[in-house]
């Protein structure tokens, strides 16, 4: 019986961890009125993320959370909109290929597909090496690229996962996405992406 009270205990701490962080990364989100405030918000989301992920357990979320959103503020809101500019140049490119009736454009589509694919690669790994990697610009839209590629069935499996949970929860309790959602998929990322990381760490400075 002691042991089940403390293992619920533990539960009920973990889950107003999650949630707290998850309303950390909206209101910090707003806080940049969206635009200027996603970016450095996901970031530091996954700065307290990665803690956990490192058994750092105990740690103020919020303190880590403000010194990263503020550290990180310019930077990453460069970086995040050269990644949202290619995201929207694609996604340009794909309606236009796809509004046309001859069968080479619709061909040619496919090939906006595989390089869509590629810019999901990148940005499933892009903050996880973000806040554990101290990189020059251009590396870290590099590495997440190589990191996806070089463990194909870990991007794999985060990608069916993170599907999976996130189509489920939505069909069944989306309630919990508000709650869960960004510090849920943030934390599968991290604890993924992590996996990898000790074949790197000889190569970069890490934080």
């Amino acid at each position: 019986m002691k042991g089940f009270i403390n293992g619920y205990y533990q539960f009920s701490v973990w889950l107003l961890r999650f949630a707290y962080l998850n309303f950390l990364w909206v209101a910090f989100t707003l806080l940049g009125l969206i635009l200027f405030g996603i970016f450095p918000a996901t970031a530091a989301m996954f700065a307290v993320v990665r803690k956990w992920v490192l058994k750092h357990d105990d740690i103020n979320i919020f303190q880590v959370f403000w010194q990263t959103y503020k550290k990180e503020f310019i930077q990453i809101n460069l970086i995040g909109f050269v990644l949202a500019i290619i995201g929207y140049l694609l996604s340009i490119q794909f309606m236009i290929l796809r509004g046309q009736a001859s069968l080479q454009y619709v061909l040619a589509s496919y090939s906006i597909i595989a390089l869509f694919i590629l810019y999901l690669i990148i940005l499933m790994y892009f903050f996880p090496i973000y806040v554990h990697f101290a990189l020059k610009n251009t590396d870290y839209i590099k590495w997440p690229f190589v990191i996806g590629i070089v463990h194909p069935i870990l991007t794999i499996f985060l990608f069916i996962v993170l599907g999976l949970l996130n189509s489920v929860t939505y069909m069944y309790i989306p309630g919990l996405l508000f709650f869960f959602g960004g510090s849920g998929n943030a934390y599968i990322l991290m604890w993924g992406a992590q996996k990898t990381f000790v074949n790197y760490e000889s190569k970069f400075a890490y934080e």
